[in-house]
């Protein structure tokens, strides 16, 4: 009864050992006796116990291998690169992704390495960022040829980080900081130049219609005096002691407006109607002999008269 018993545990061991499972997106590499015998994929699968073994479960879903590569740009800057490889088990090579390589990551990790060191010191430091793409294509493709005949297909790799030396980053960053300080600077000088224009532009105006208001002013002035001056003539009184009246009535509003204002600080020289009659004179007797030169200049005296001289006959 024990040996019965000793047999069919043994059986049920063996029975176990005949079936295996093989997880979805998993291809399961079994040999027999050490010699390669078939590839299982996803499902429930028979073998030989003892004698047929899984040697290796294959990853069938995309993986990523992420390369950090140190090298030299061609304006001898020193520069770190993340390249990150998705790569995948063909489904038909299984056996070849696992009997060719012993380590595929270092395999593809060499040929990024090469890729990466022939290709970068082409470019300058700021081409590399520029056609980061055209290096990940570069990487791609070659490892595409160089892998596909080991079982392993390349669907993508991207250059994901581009990390130059701290000192450089730090002479870049204050490059782009001049510059956008030049740019500012540039910026406020234009505005500056237009607020100057405009100021100016305002000035001329104010100045054109203080000038029409000045004209204005002593046109009406003008008019004024000259209303002024026929009153008082049809009142009989001549043009001198016209004149003078309306110096001492211009005098005198001066003083009211100076004494109008608490804060005036004007001074008024000389202060007496007498001296601003003088000075009314004064003025006529000096543009009455301006007028009198003008005239003489214009005038040339005529030729003298020399019948009468001693010797004319």
């Amino acid at each position: 009864m024990a040996f019965l018993g000793v047999i069919l545990f043994f059986g049920l061991i063996v029975l176990f050992a005949s079936f295996f499972t093989v997880k979805q997106e998993t291809a399961a590499v079994v040999e027999r006796l050490g010699k390669f015998l078939a590839v299982r994929h996803a499902g429930l699968h028979l073998k030989i116990p003892f004698i047929d073994q899984v040697a290796k479960r294959e990853n069938l879903r995309i993986q990523q291998l992420d390369v950090i590569i140190d090298t030299k740009t061609l304006d001898n800057v020193f520069v770190r690169l993340k390249i990150s490889v998705q790569y995948q088990v063909i489904r038909t090579q299984v056996a070849d992704a696992y009997y060719r390589l012993e380590n595929p990551e270092n395999q593809i990790t060499s040929y990024v390495f090469d890729v990466v060191r022939a290709e970068v010191p082409k470019l300058k430091l700021d081409d590399v960022f520029l056609k980061k793409d055209d290096i990940a294509i570069a990487v791609k493709s070659e490892l595409q040829d160089a892998m596909q005949s080991y079982g392993y297909d390349i669907i993508k790799a991207l250059v994901t980080d581009i990390d130059p030396d701290e000192q450089v980053k730090h002479a870049m960053n204050r490059i782009n900081a001049a510059e956008r300080e030049k740019t500012a600077a540039e910026y406020e000088s234009e505005a500056q130049r237009i607020r100057i224009v405009a100021v100016a532009k305002a000035e001329a105006e104010s100045k054109k219609l203080q000038g029409q208001g000045i004209a204005d002013q002593r046109r009406e002035i003008a008019k004024g005096l000259e209303e002024s001056v026929k009153m008082l003539n049809a009142a009989n009184i001549n043009a001198q002691e016209a004149s003078a009246l309306i110096v001492v009535t211009q005098h005198y509003d001066t003083l009211h407006s100076i004494g109008s204002s608490n804060r005036s600080n004007l001074v008024l020289l000389p202060n007496s109607p007498t001296a601003a009659s003088n000075m009314l004179n004064d003025l006529t007797v000096a543009m009455t002999a301006a007028t009198k030169i003008q005239e003489a200049k214009n005038y040339p005296p005529a030729p003298e008269d020399h019948t009468h001289l001693p010797g004319n006959r």
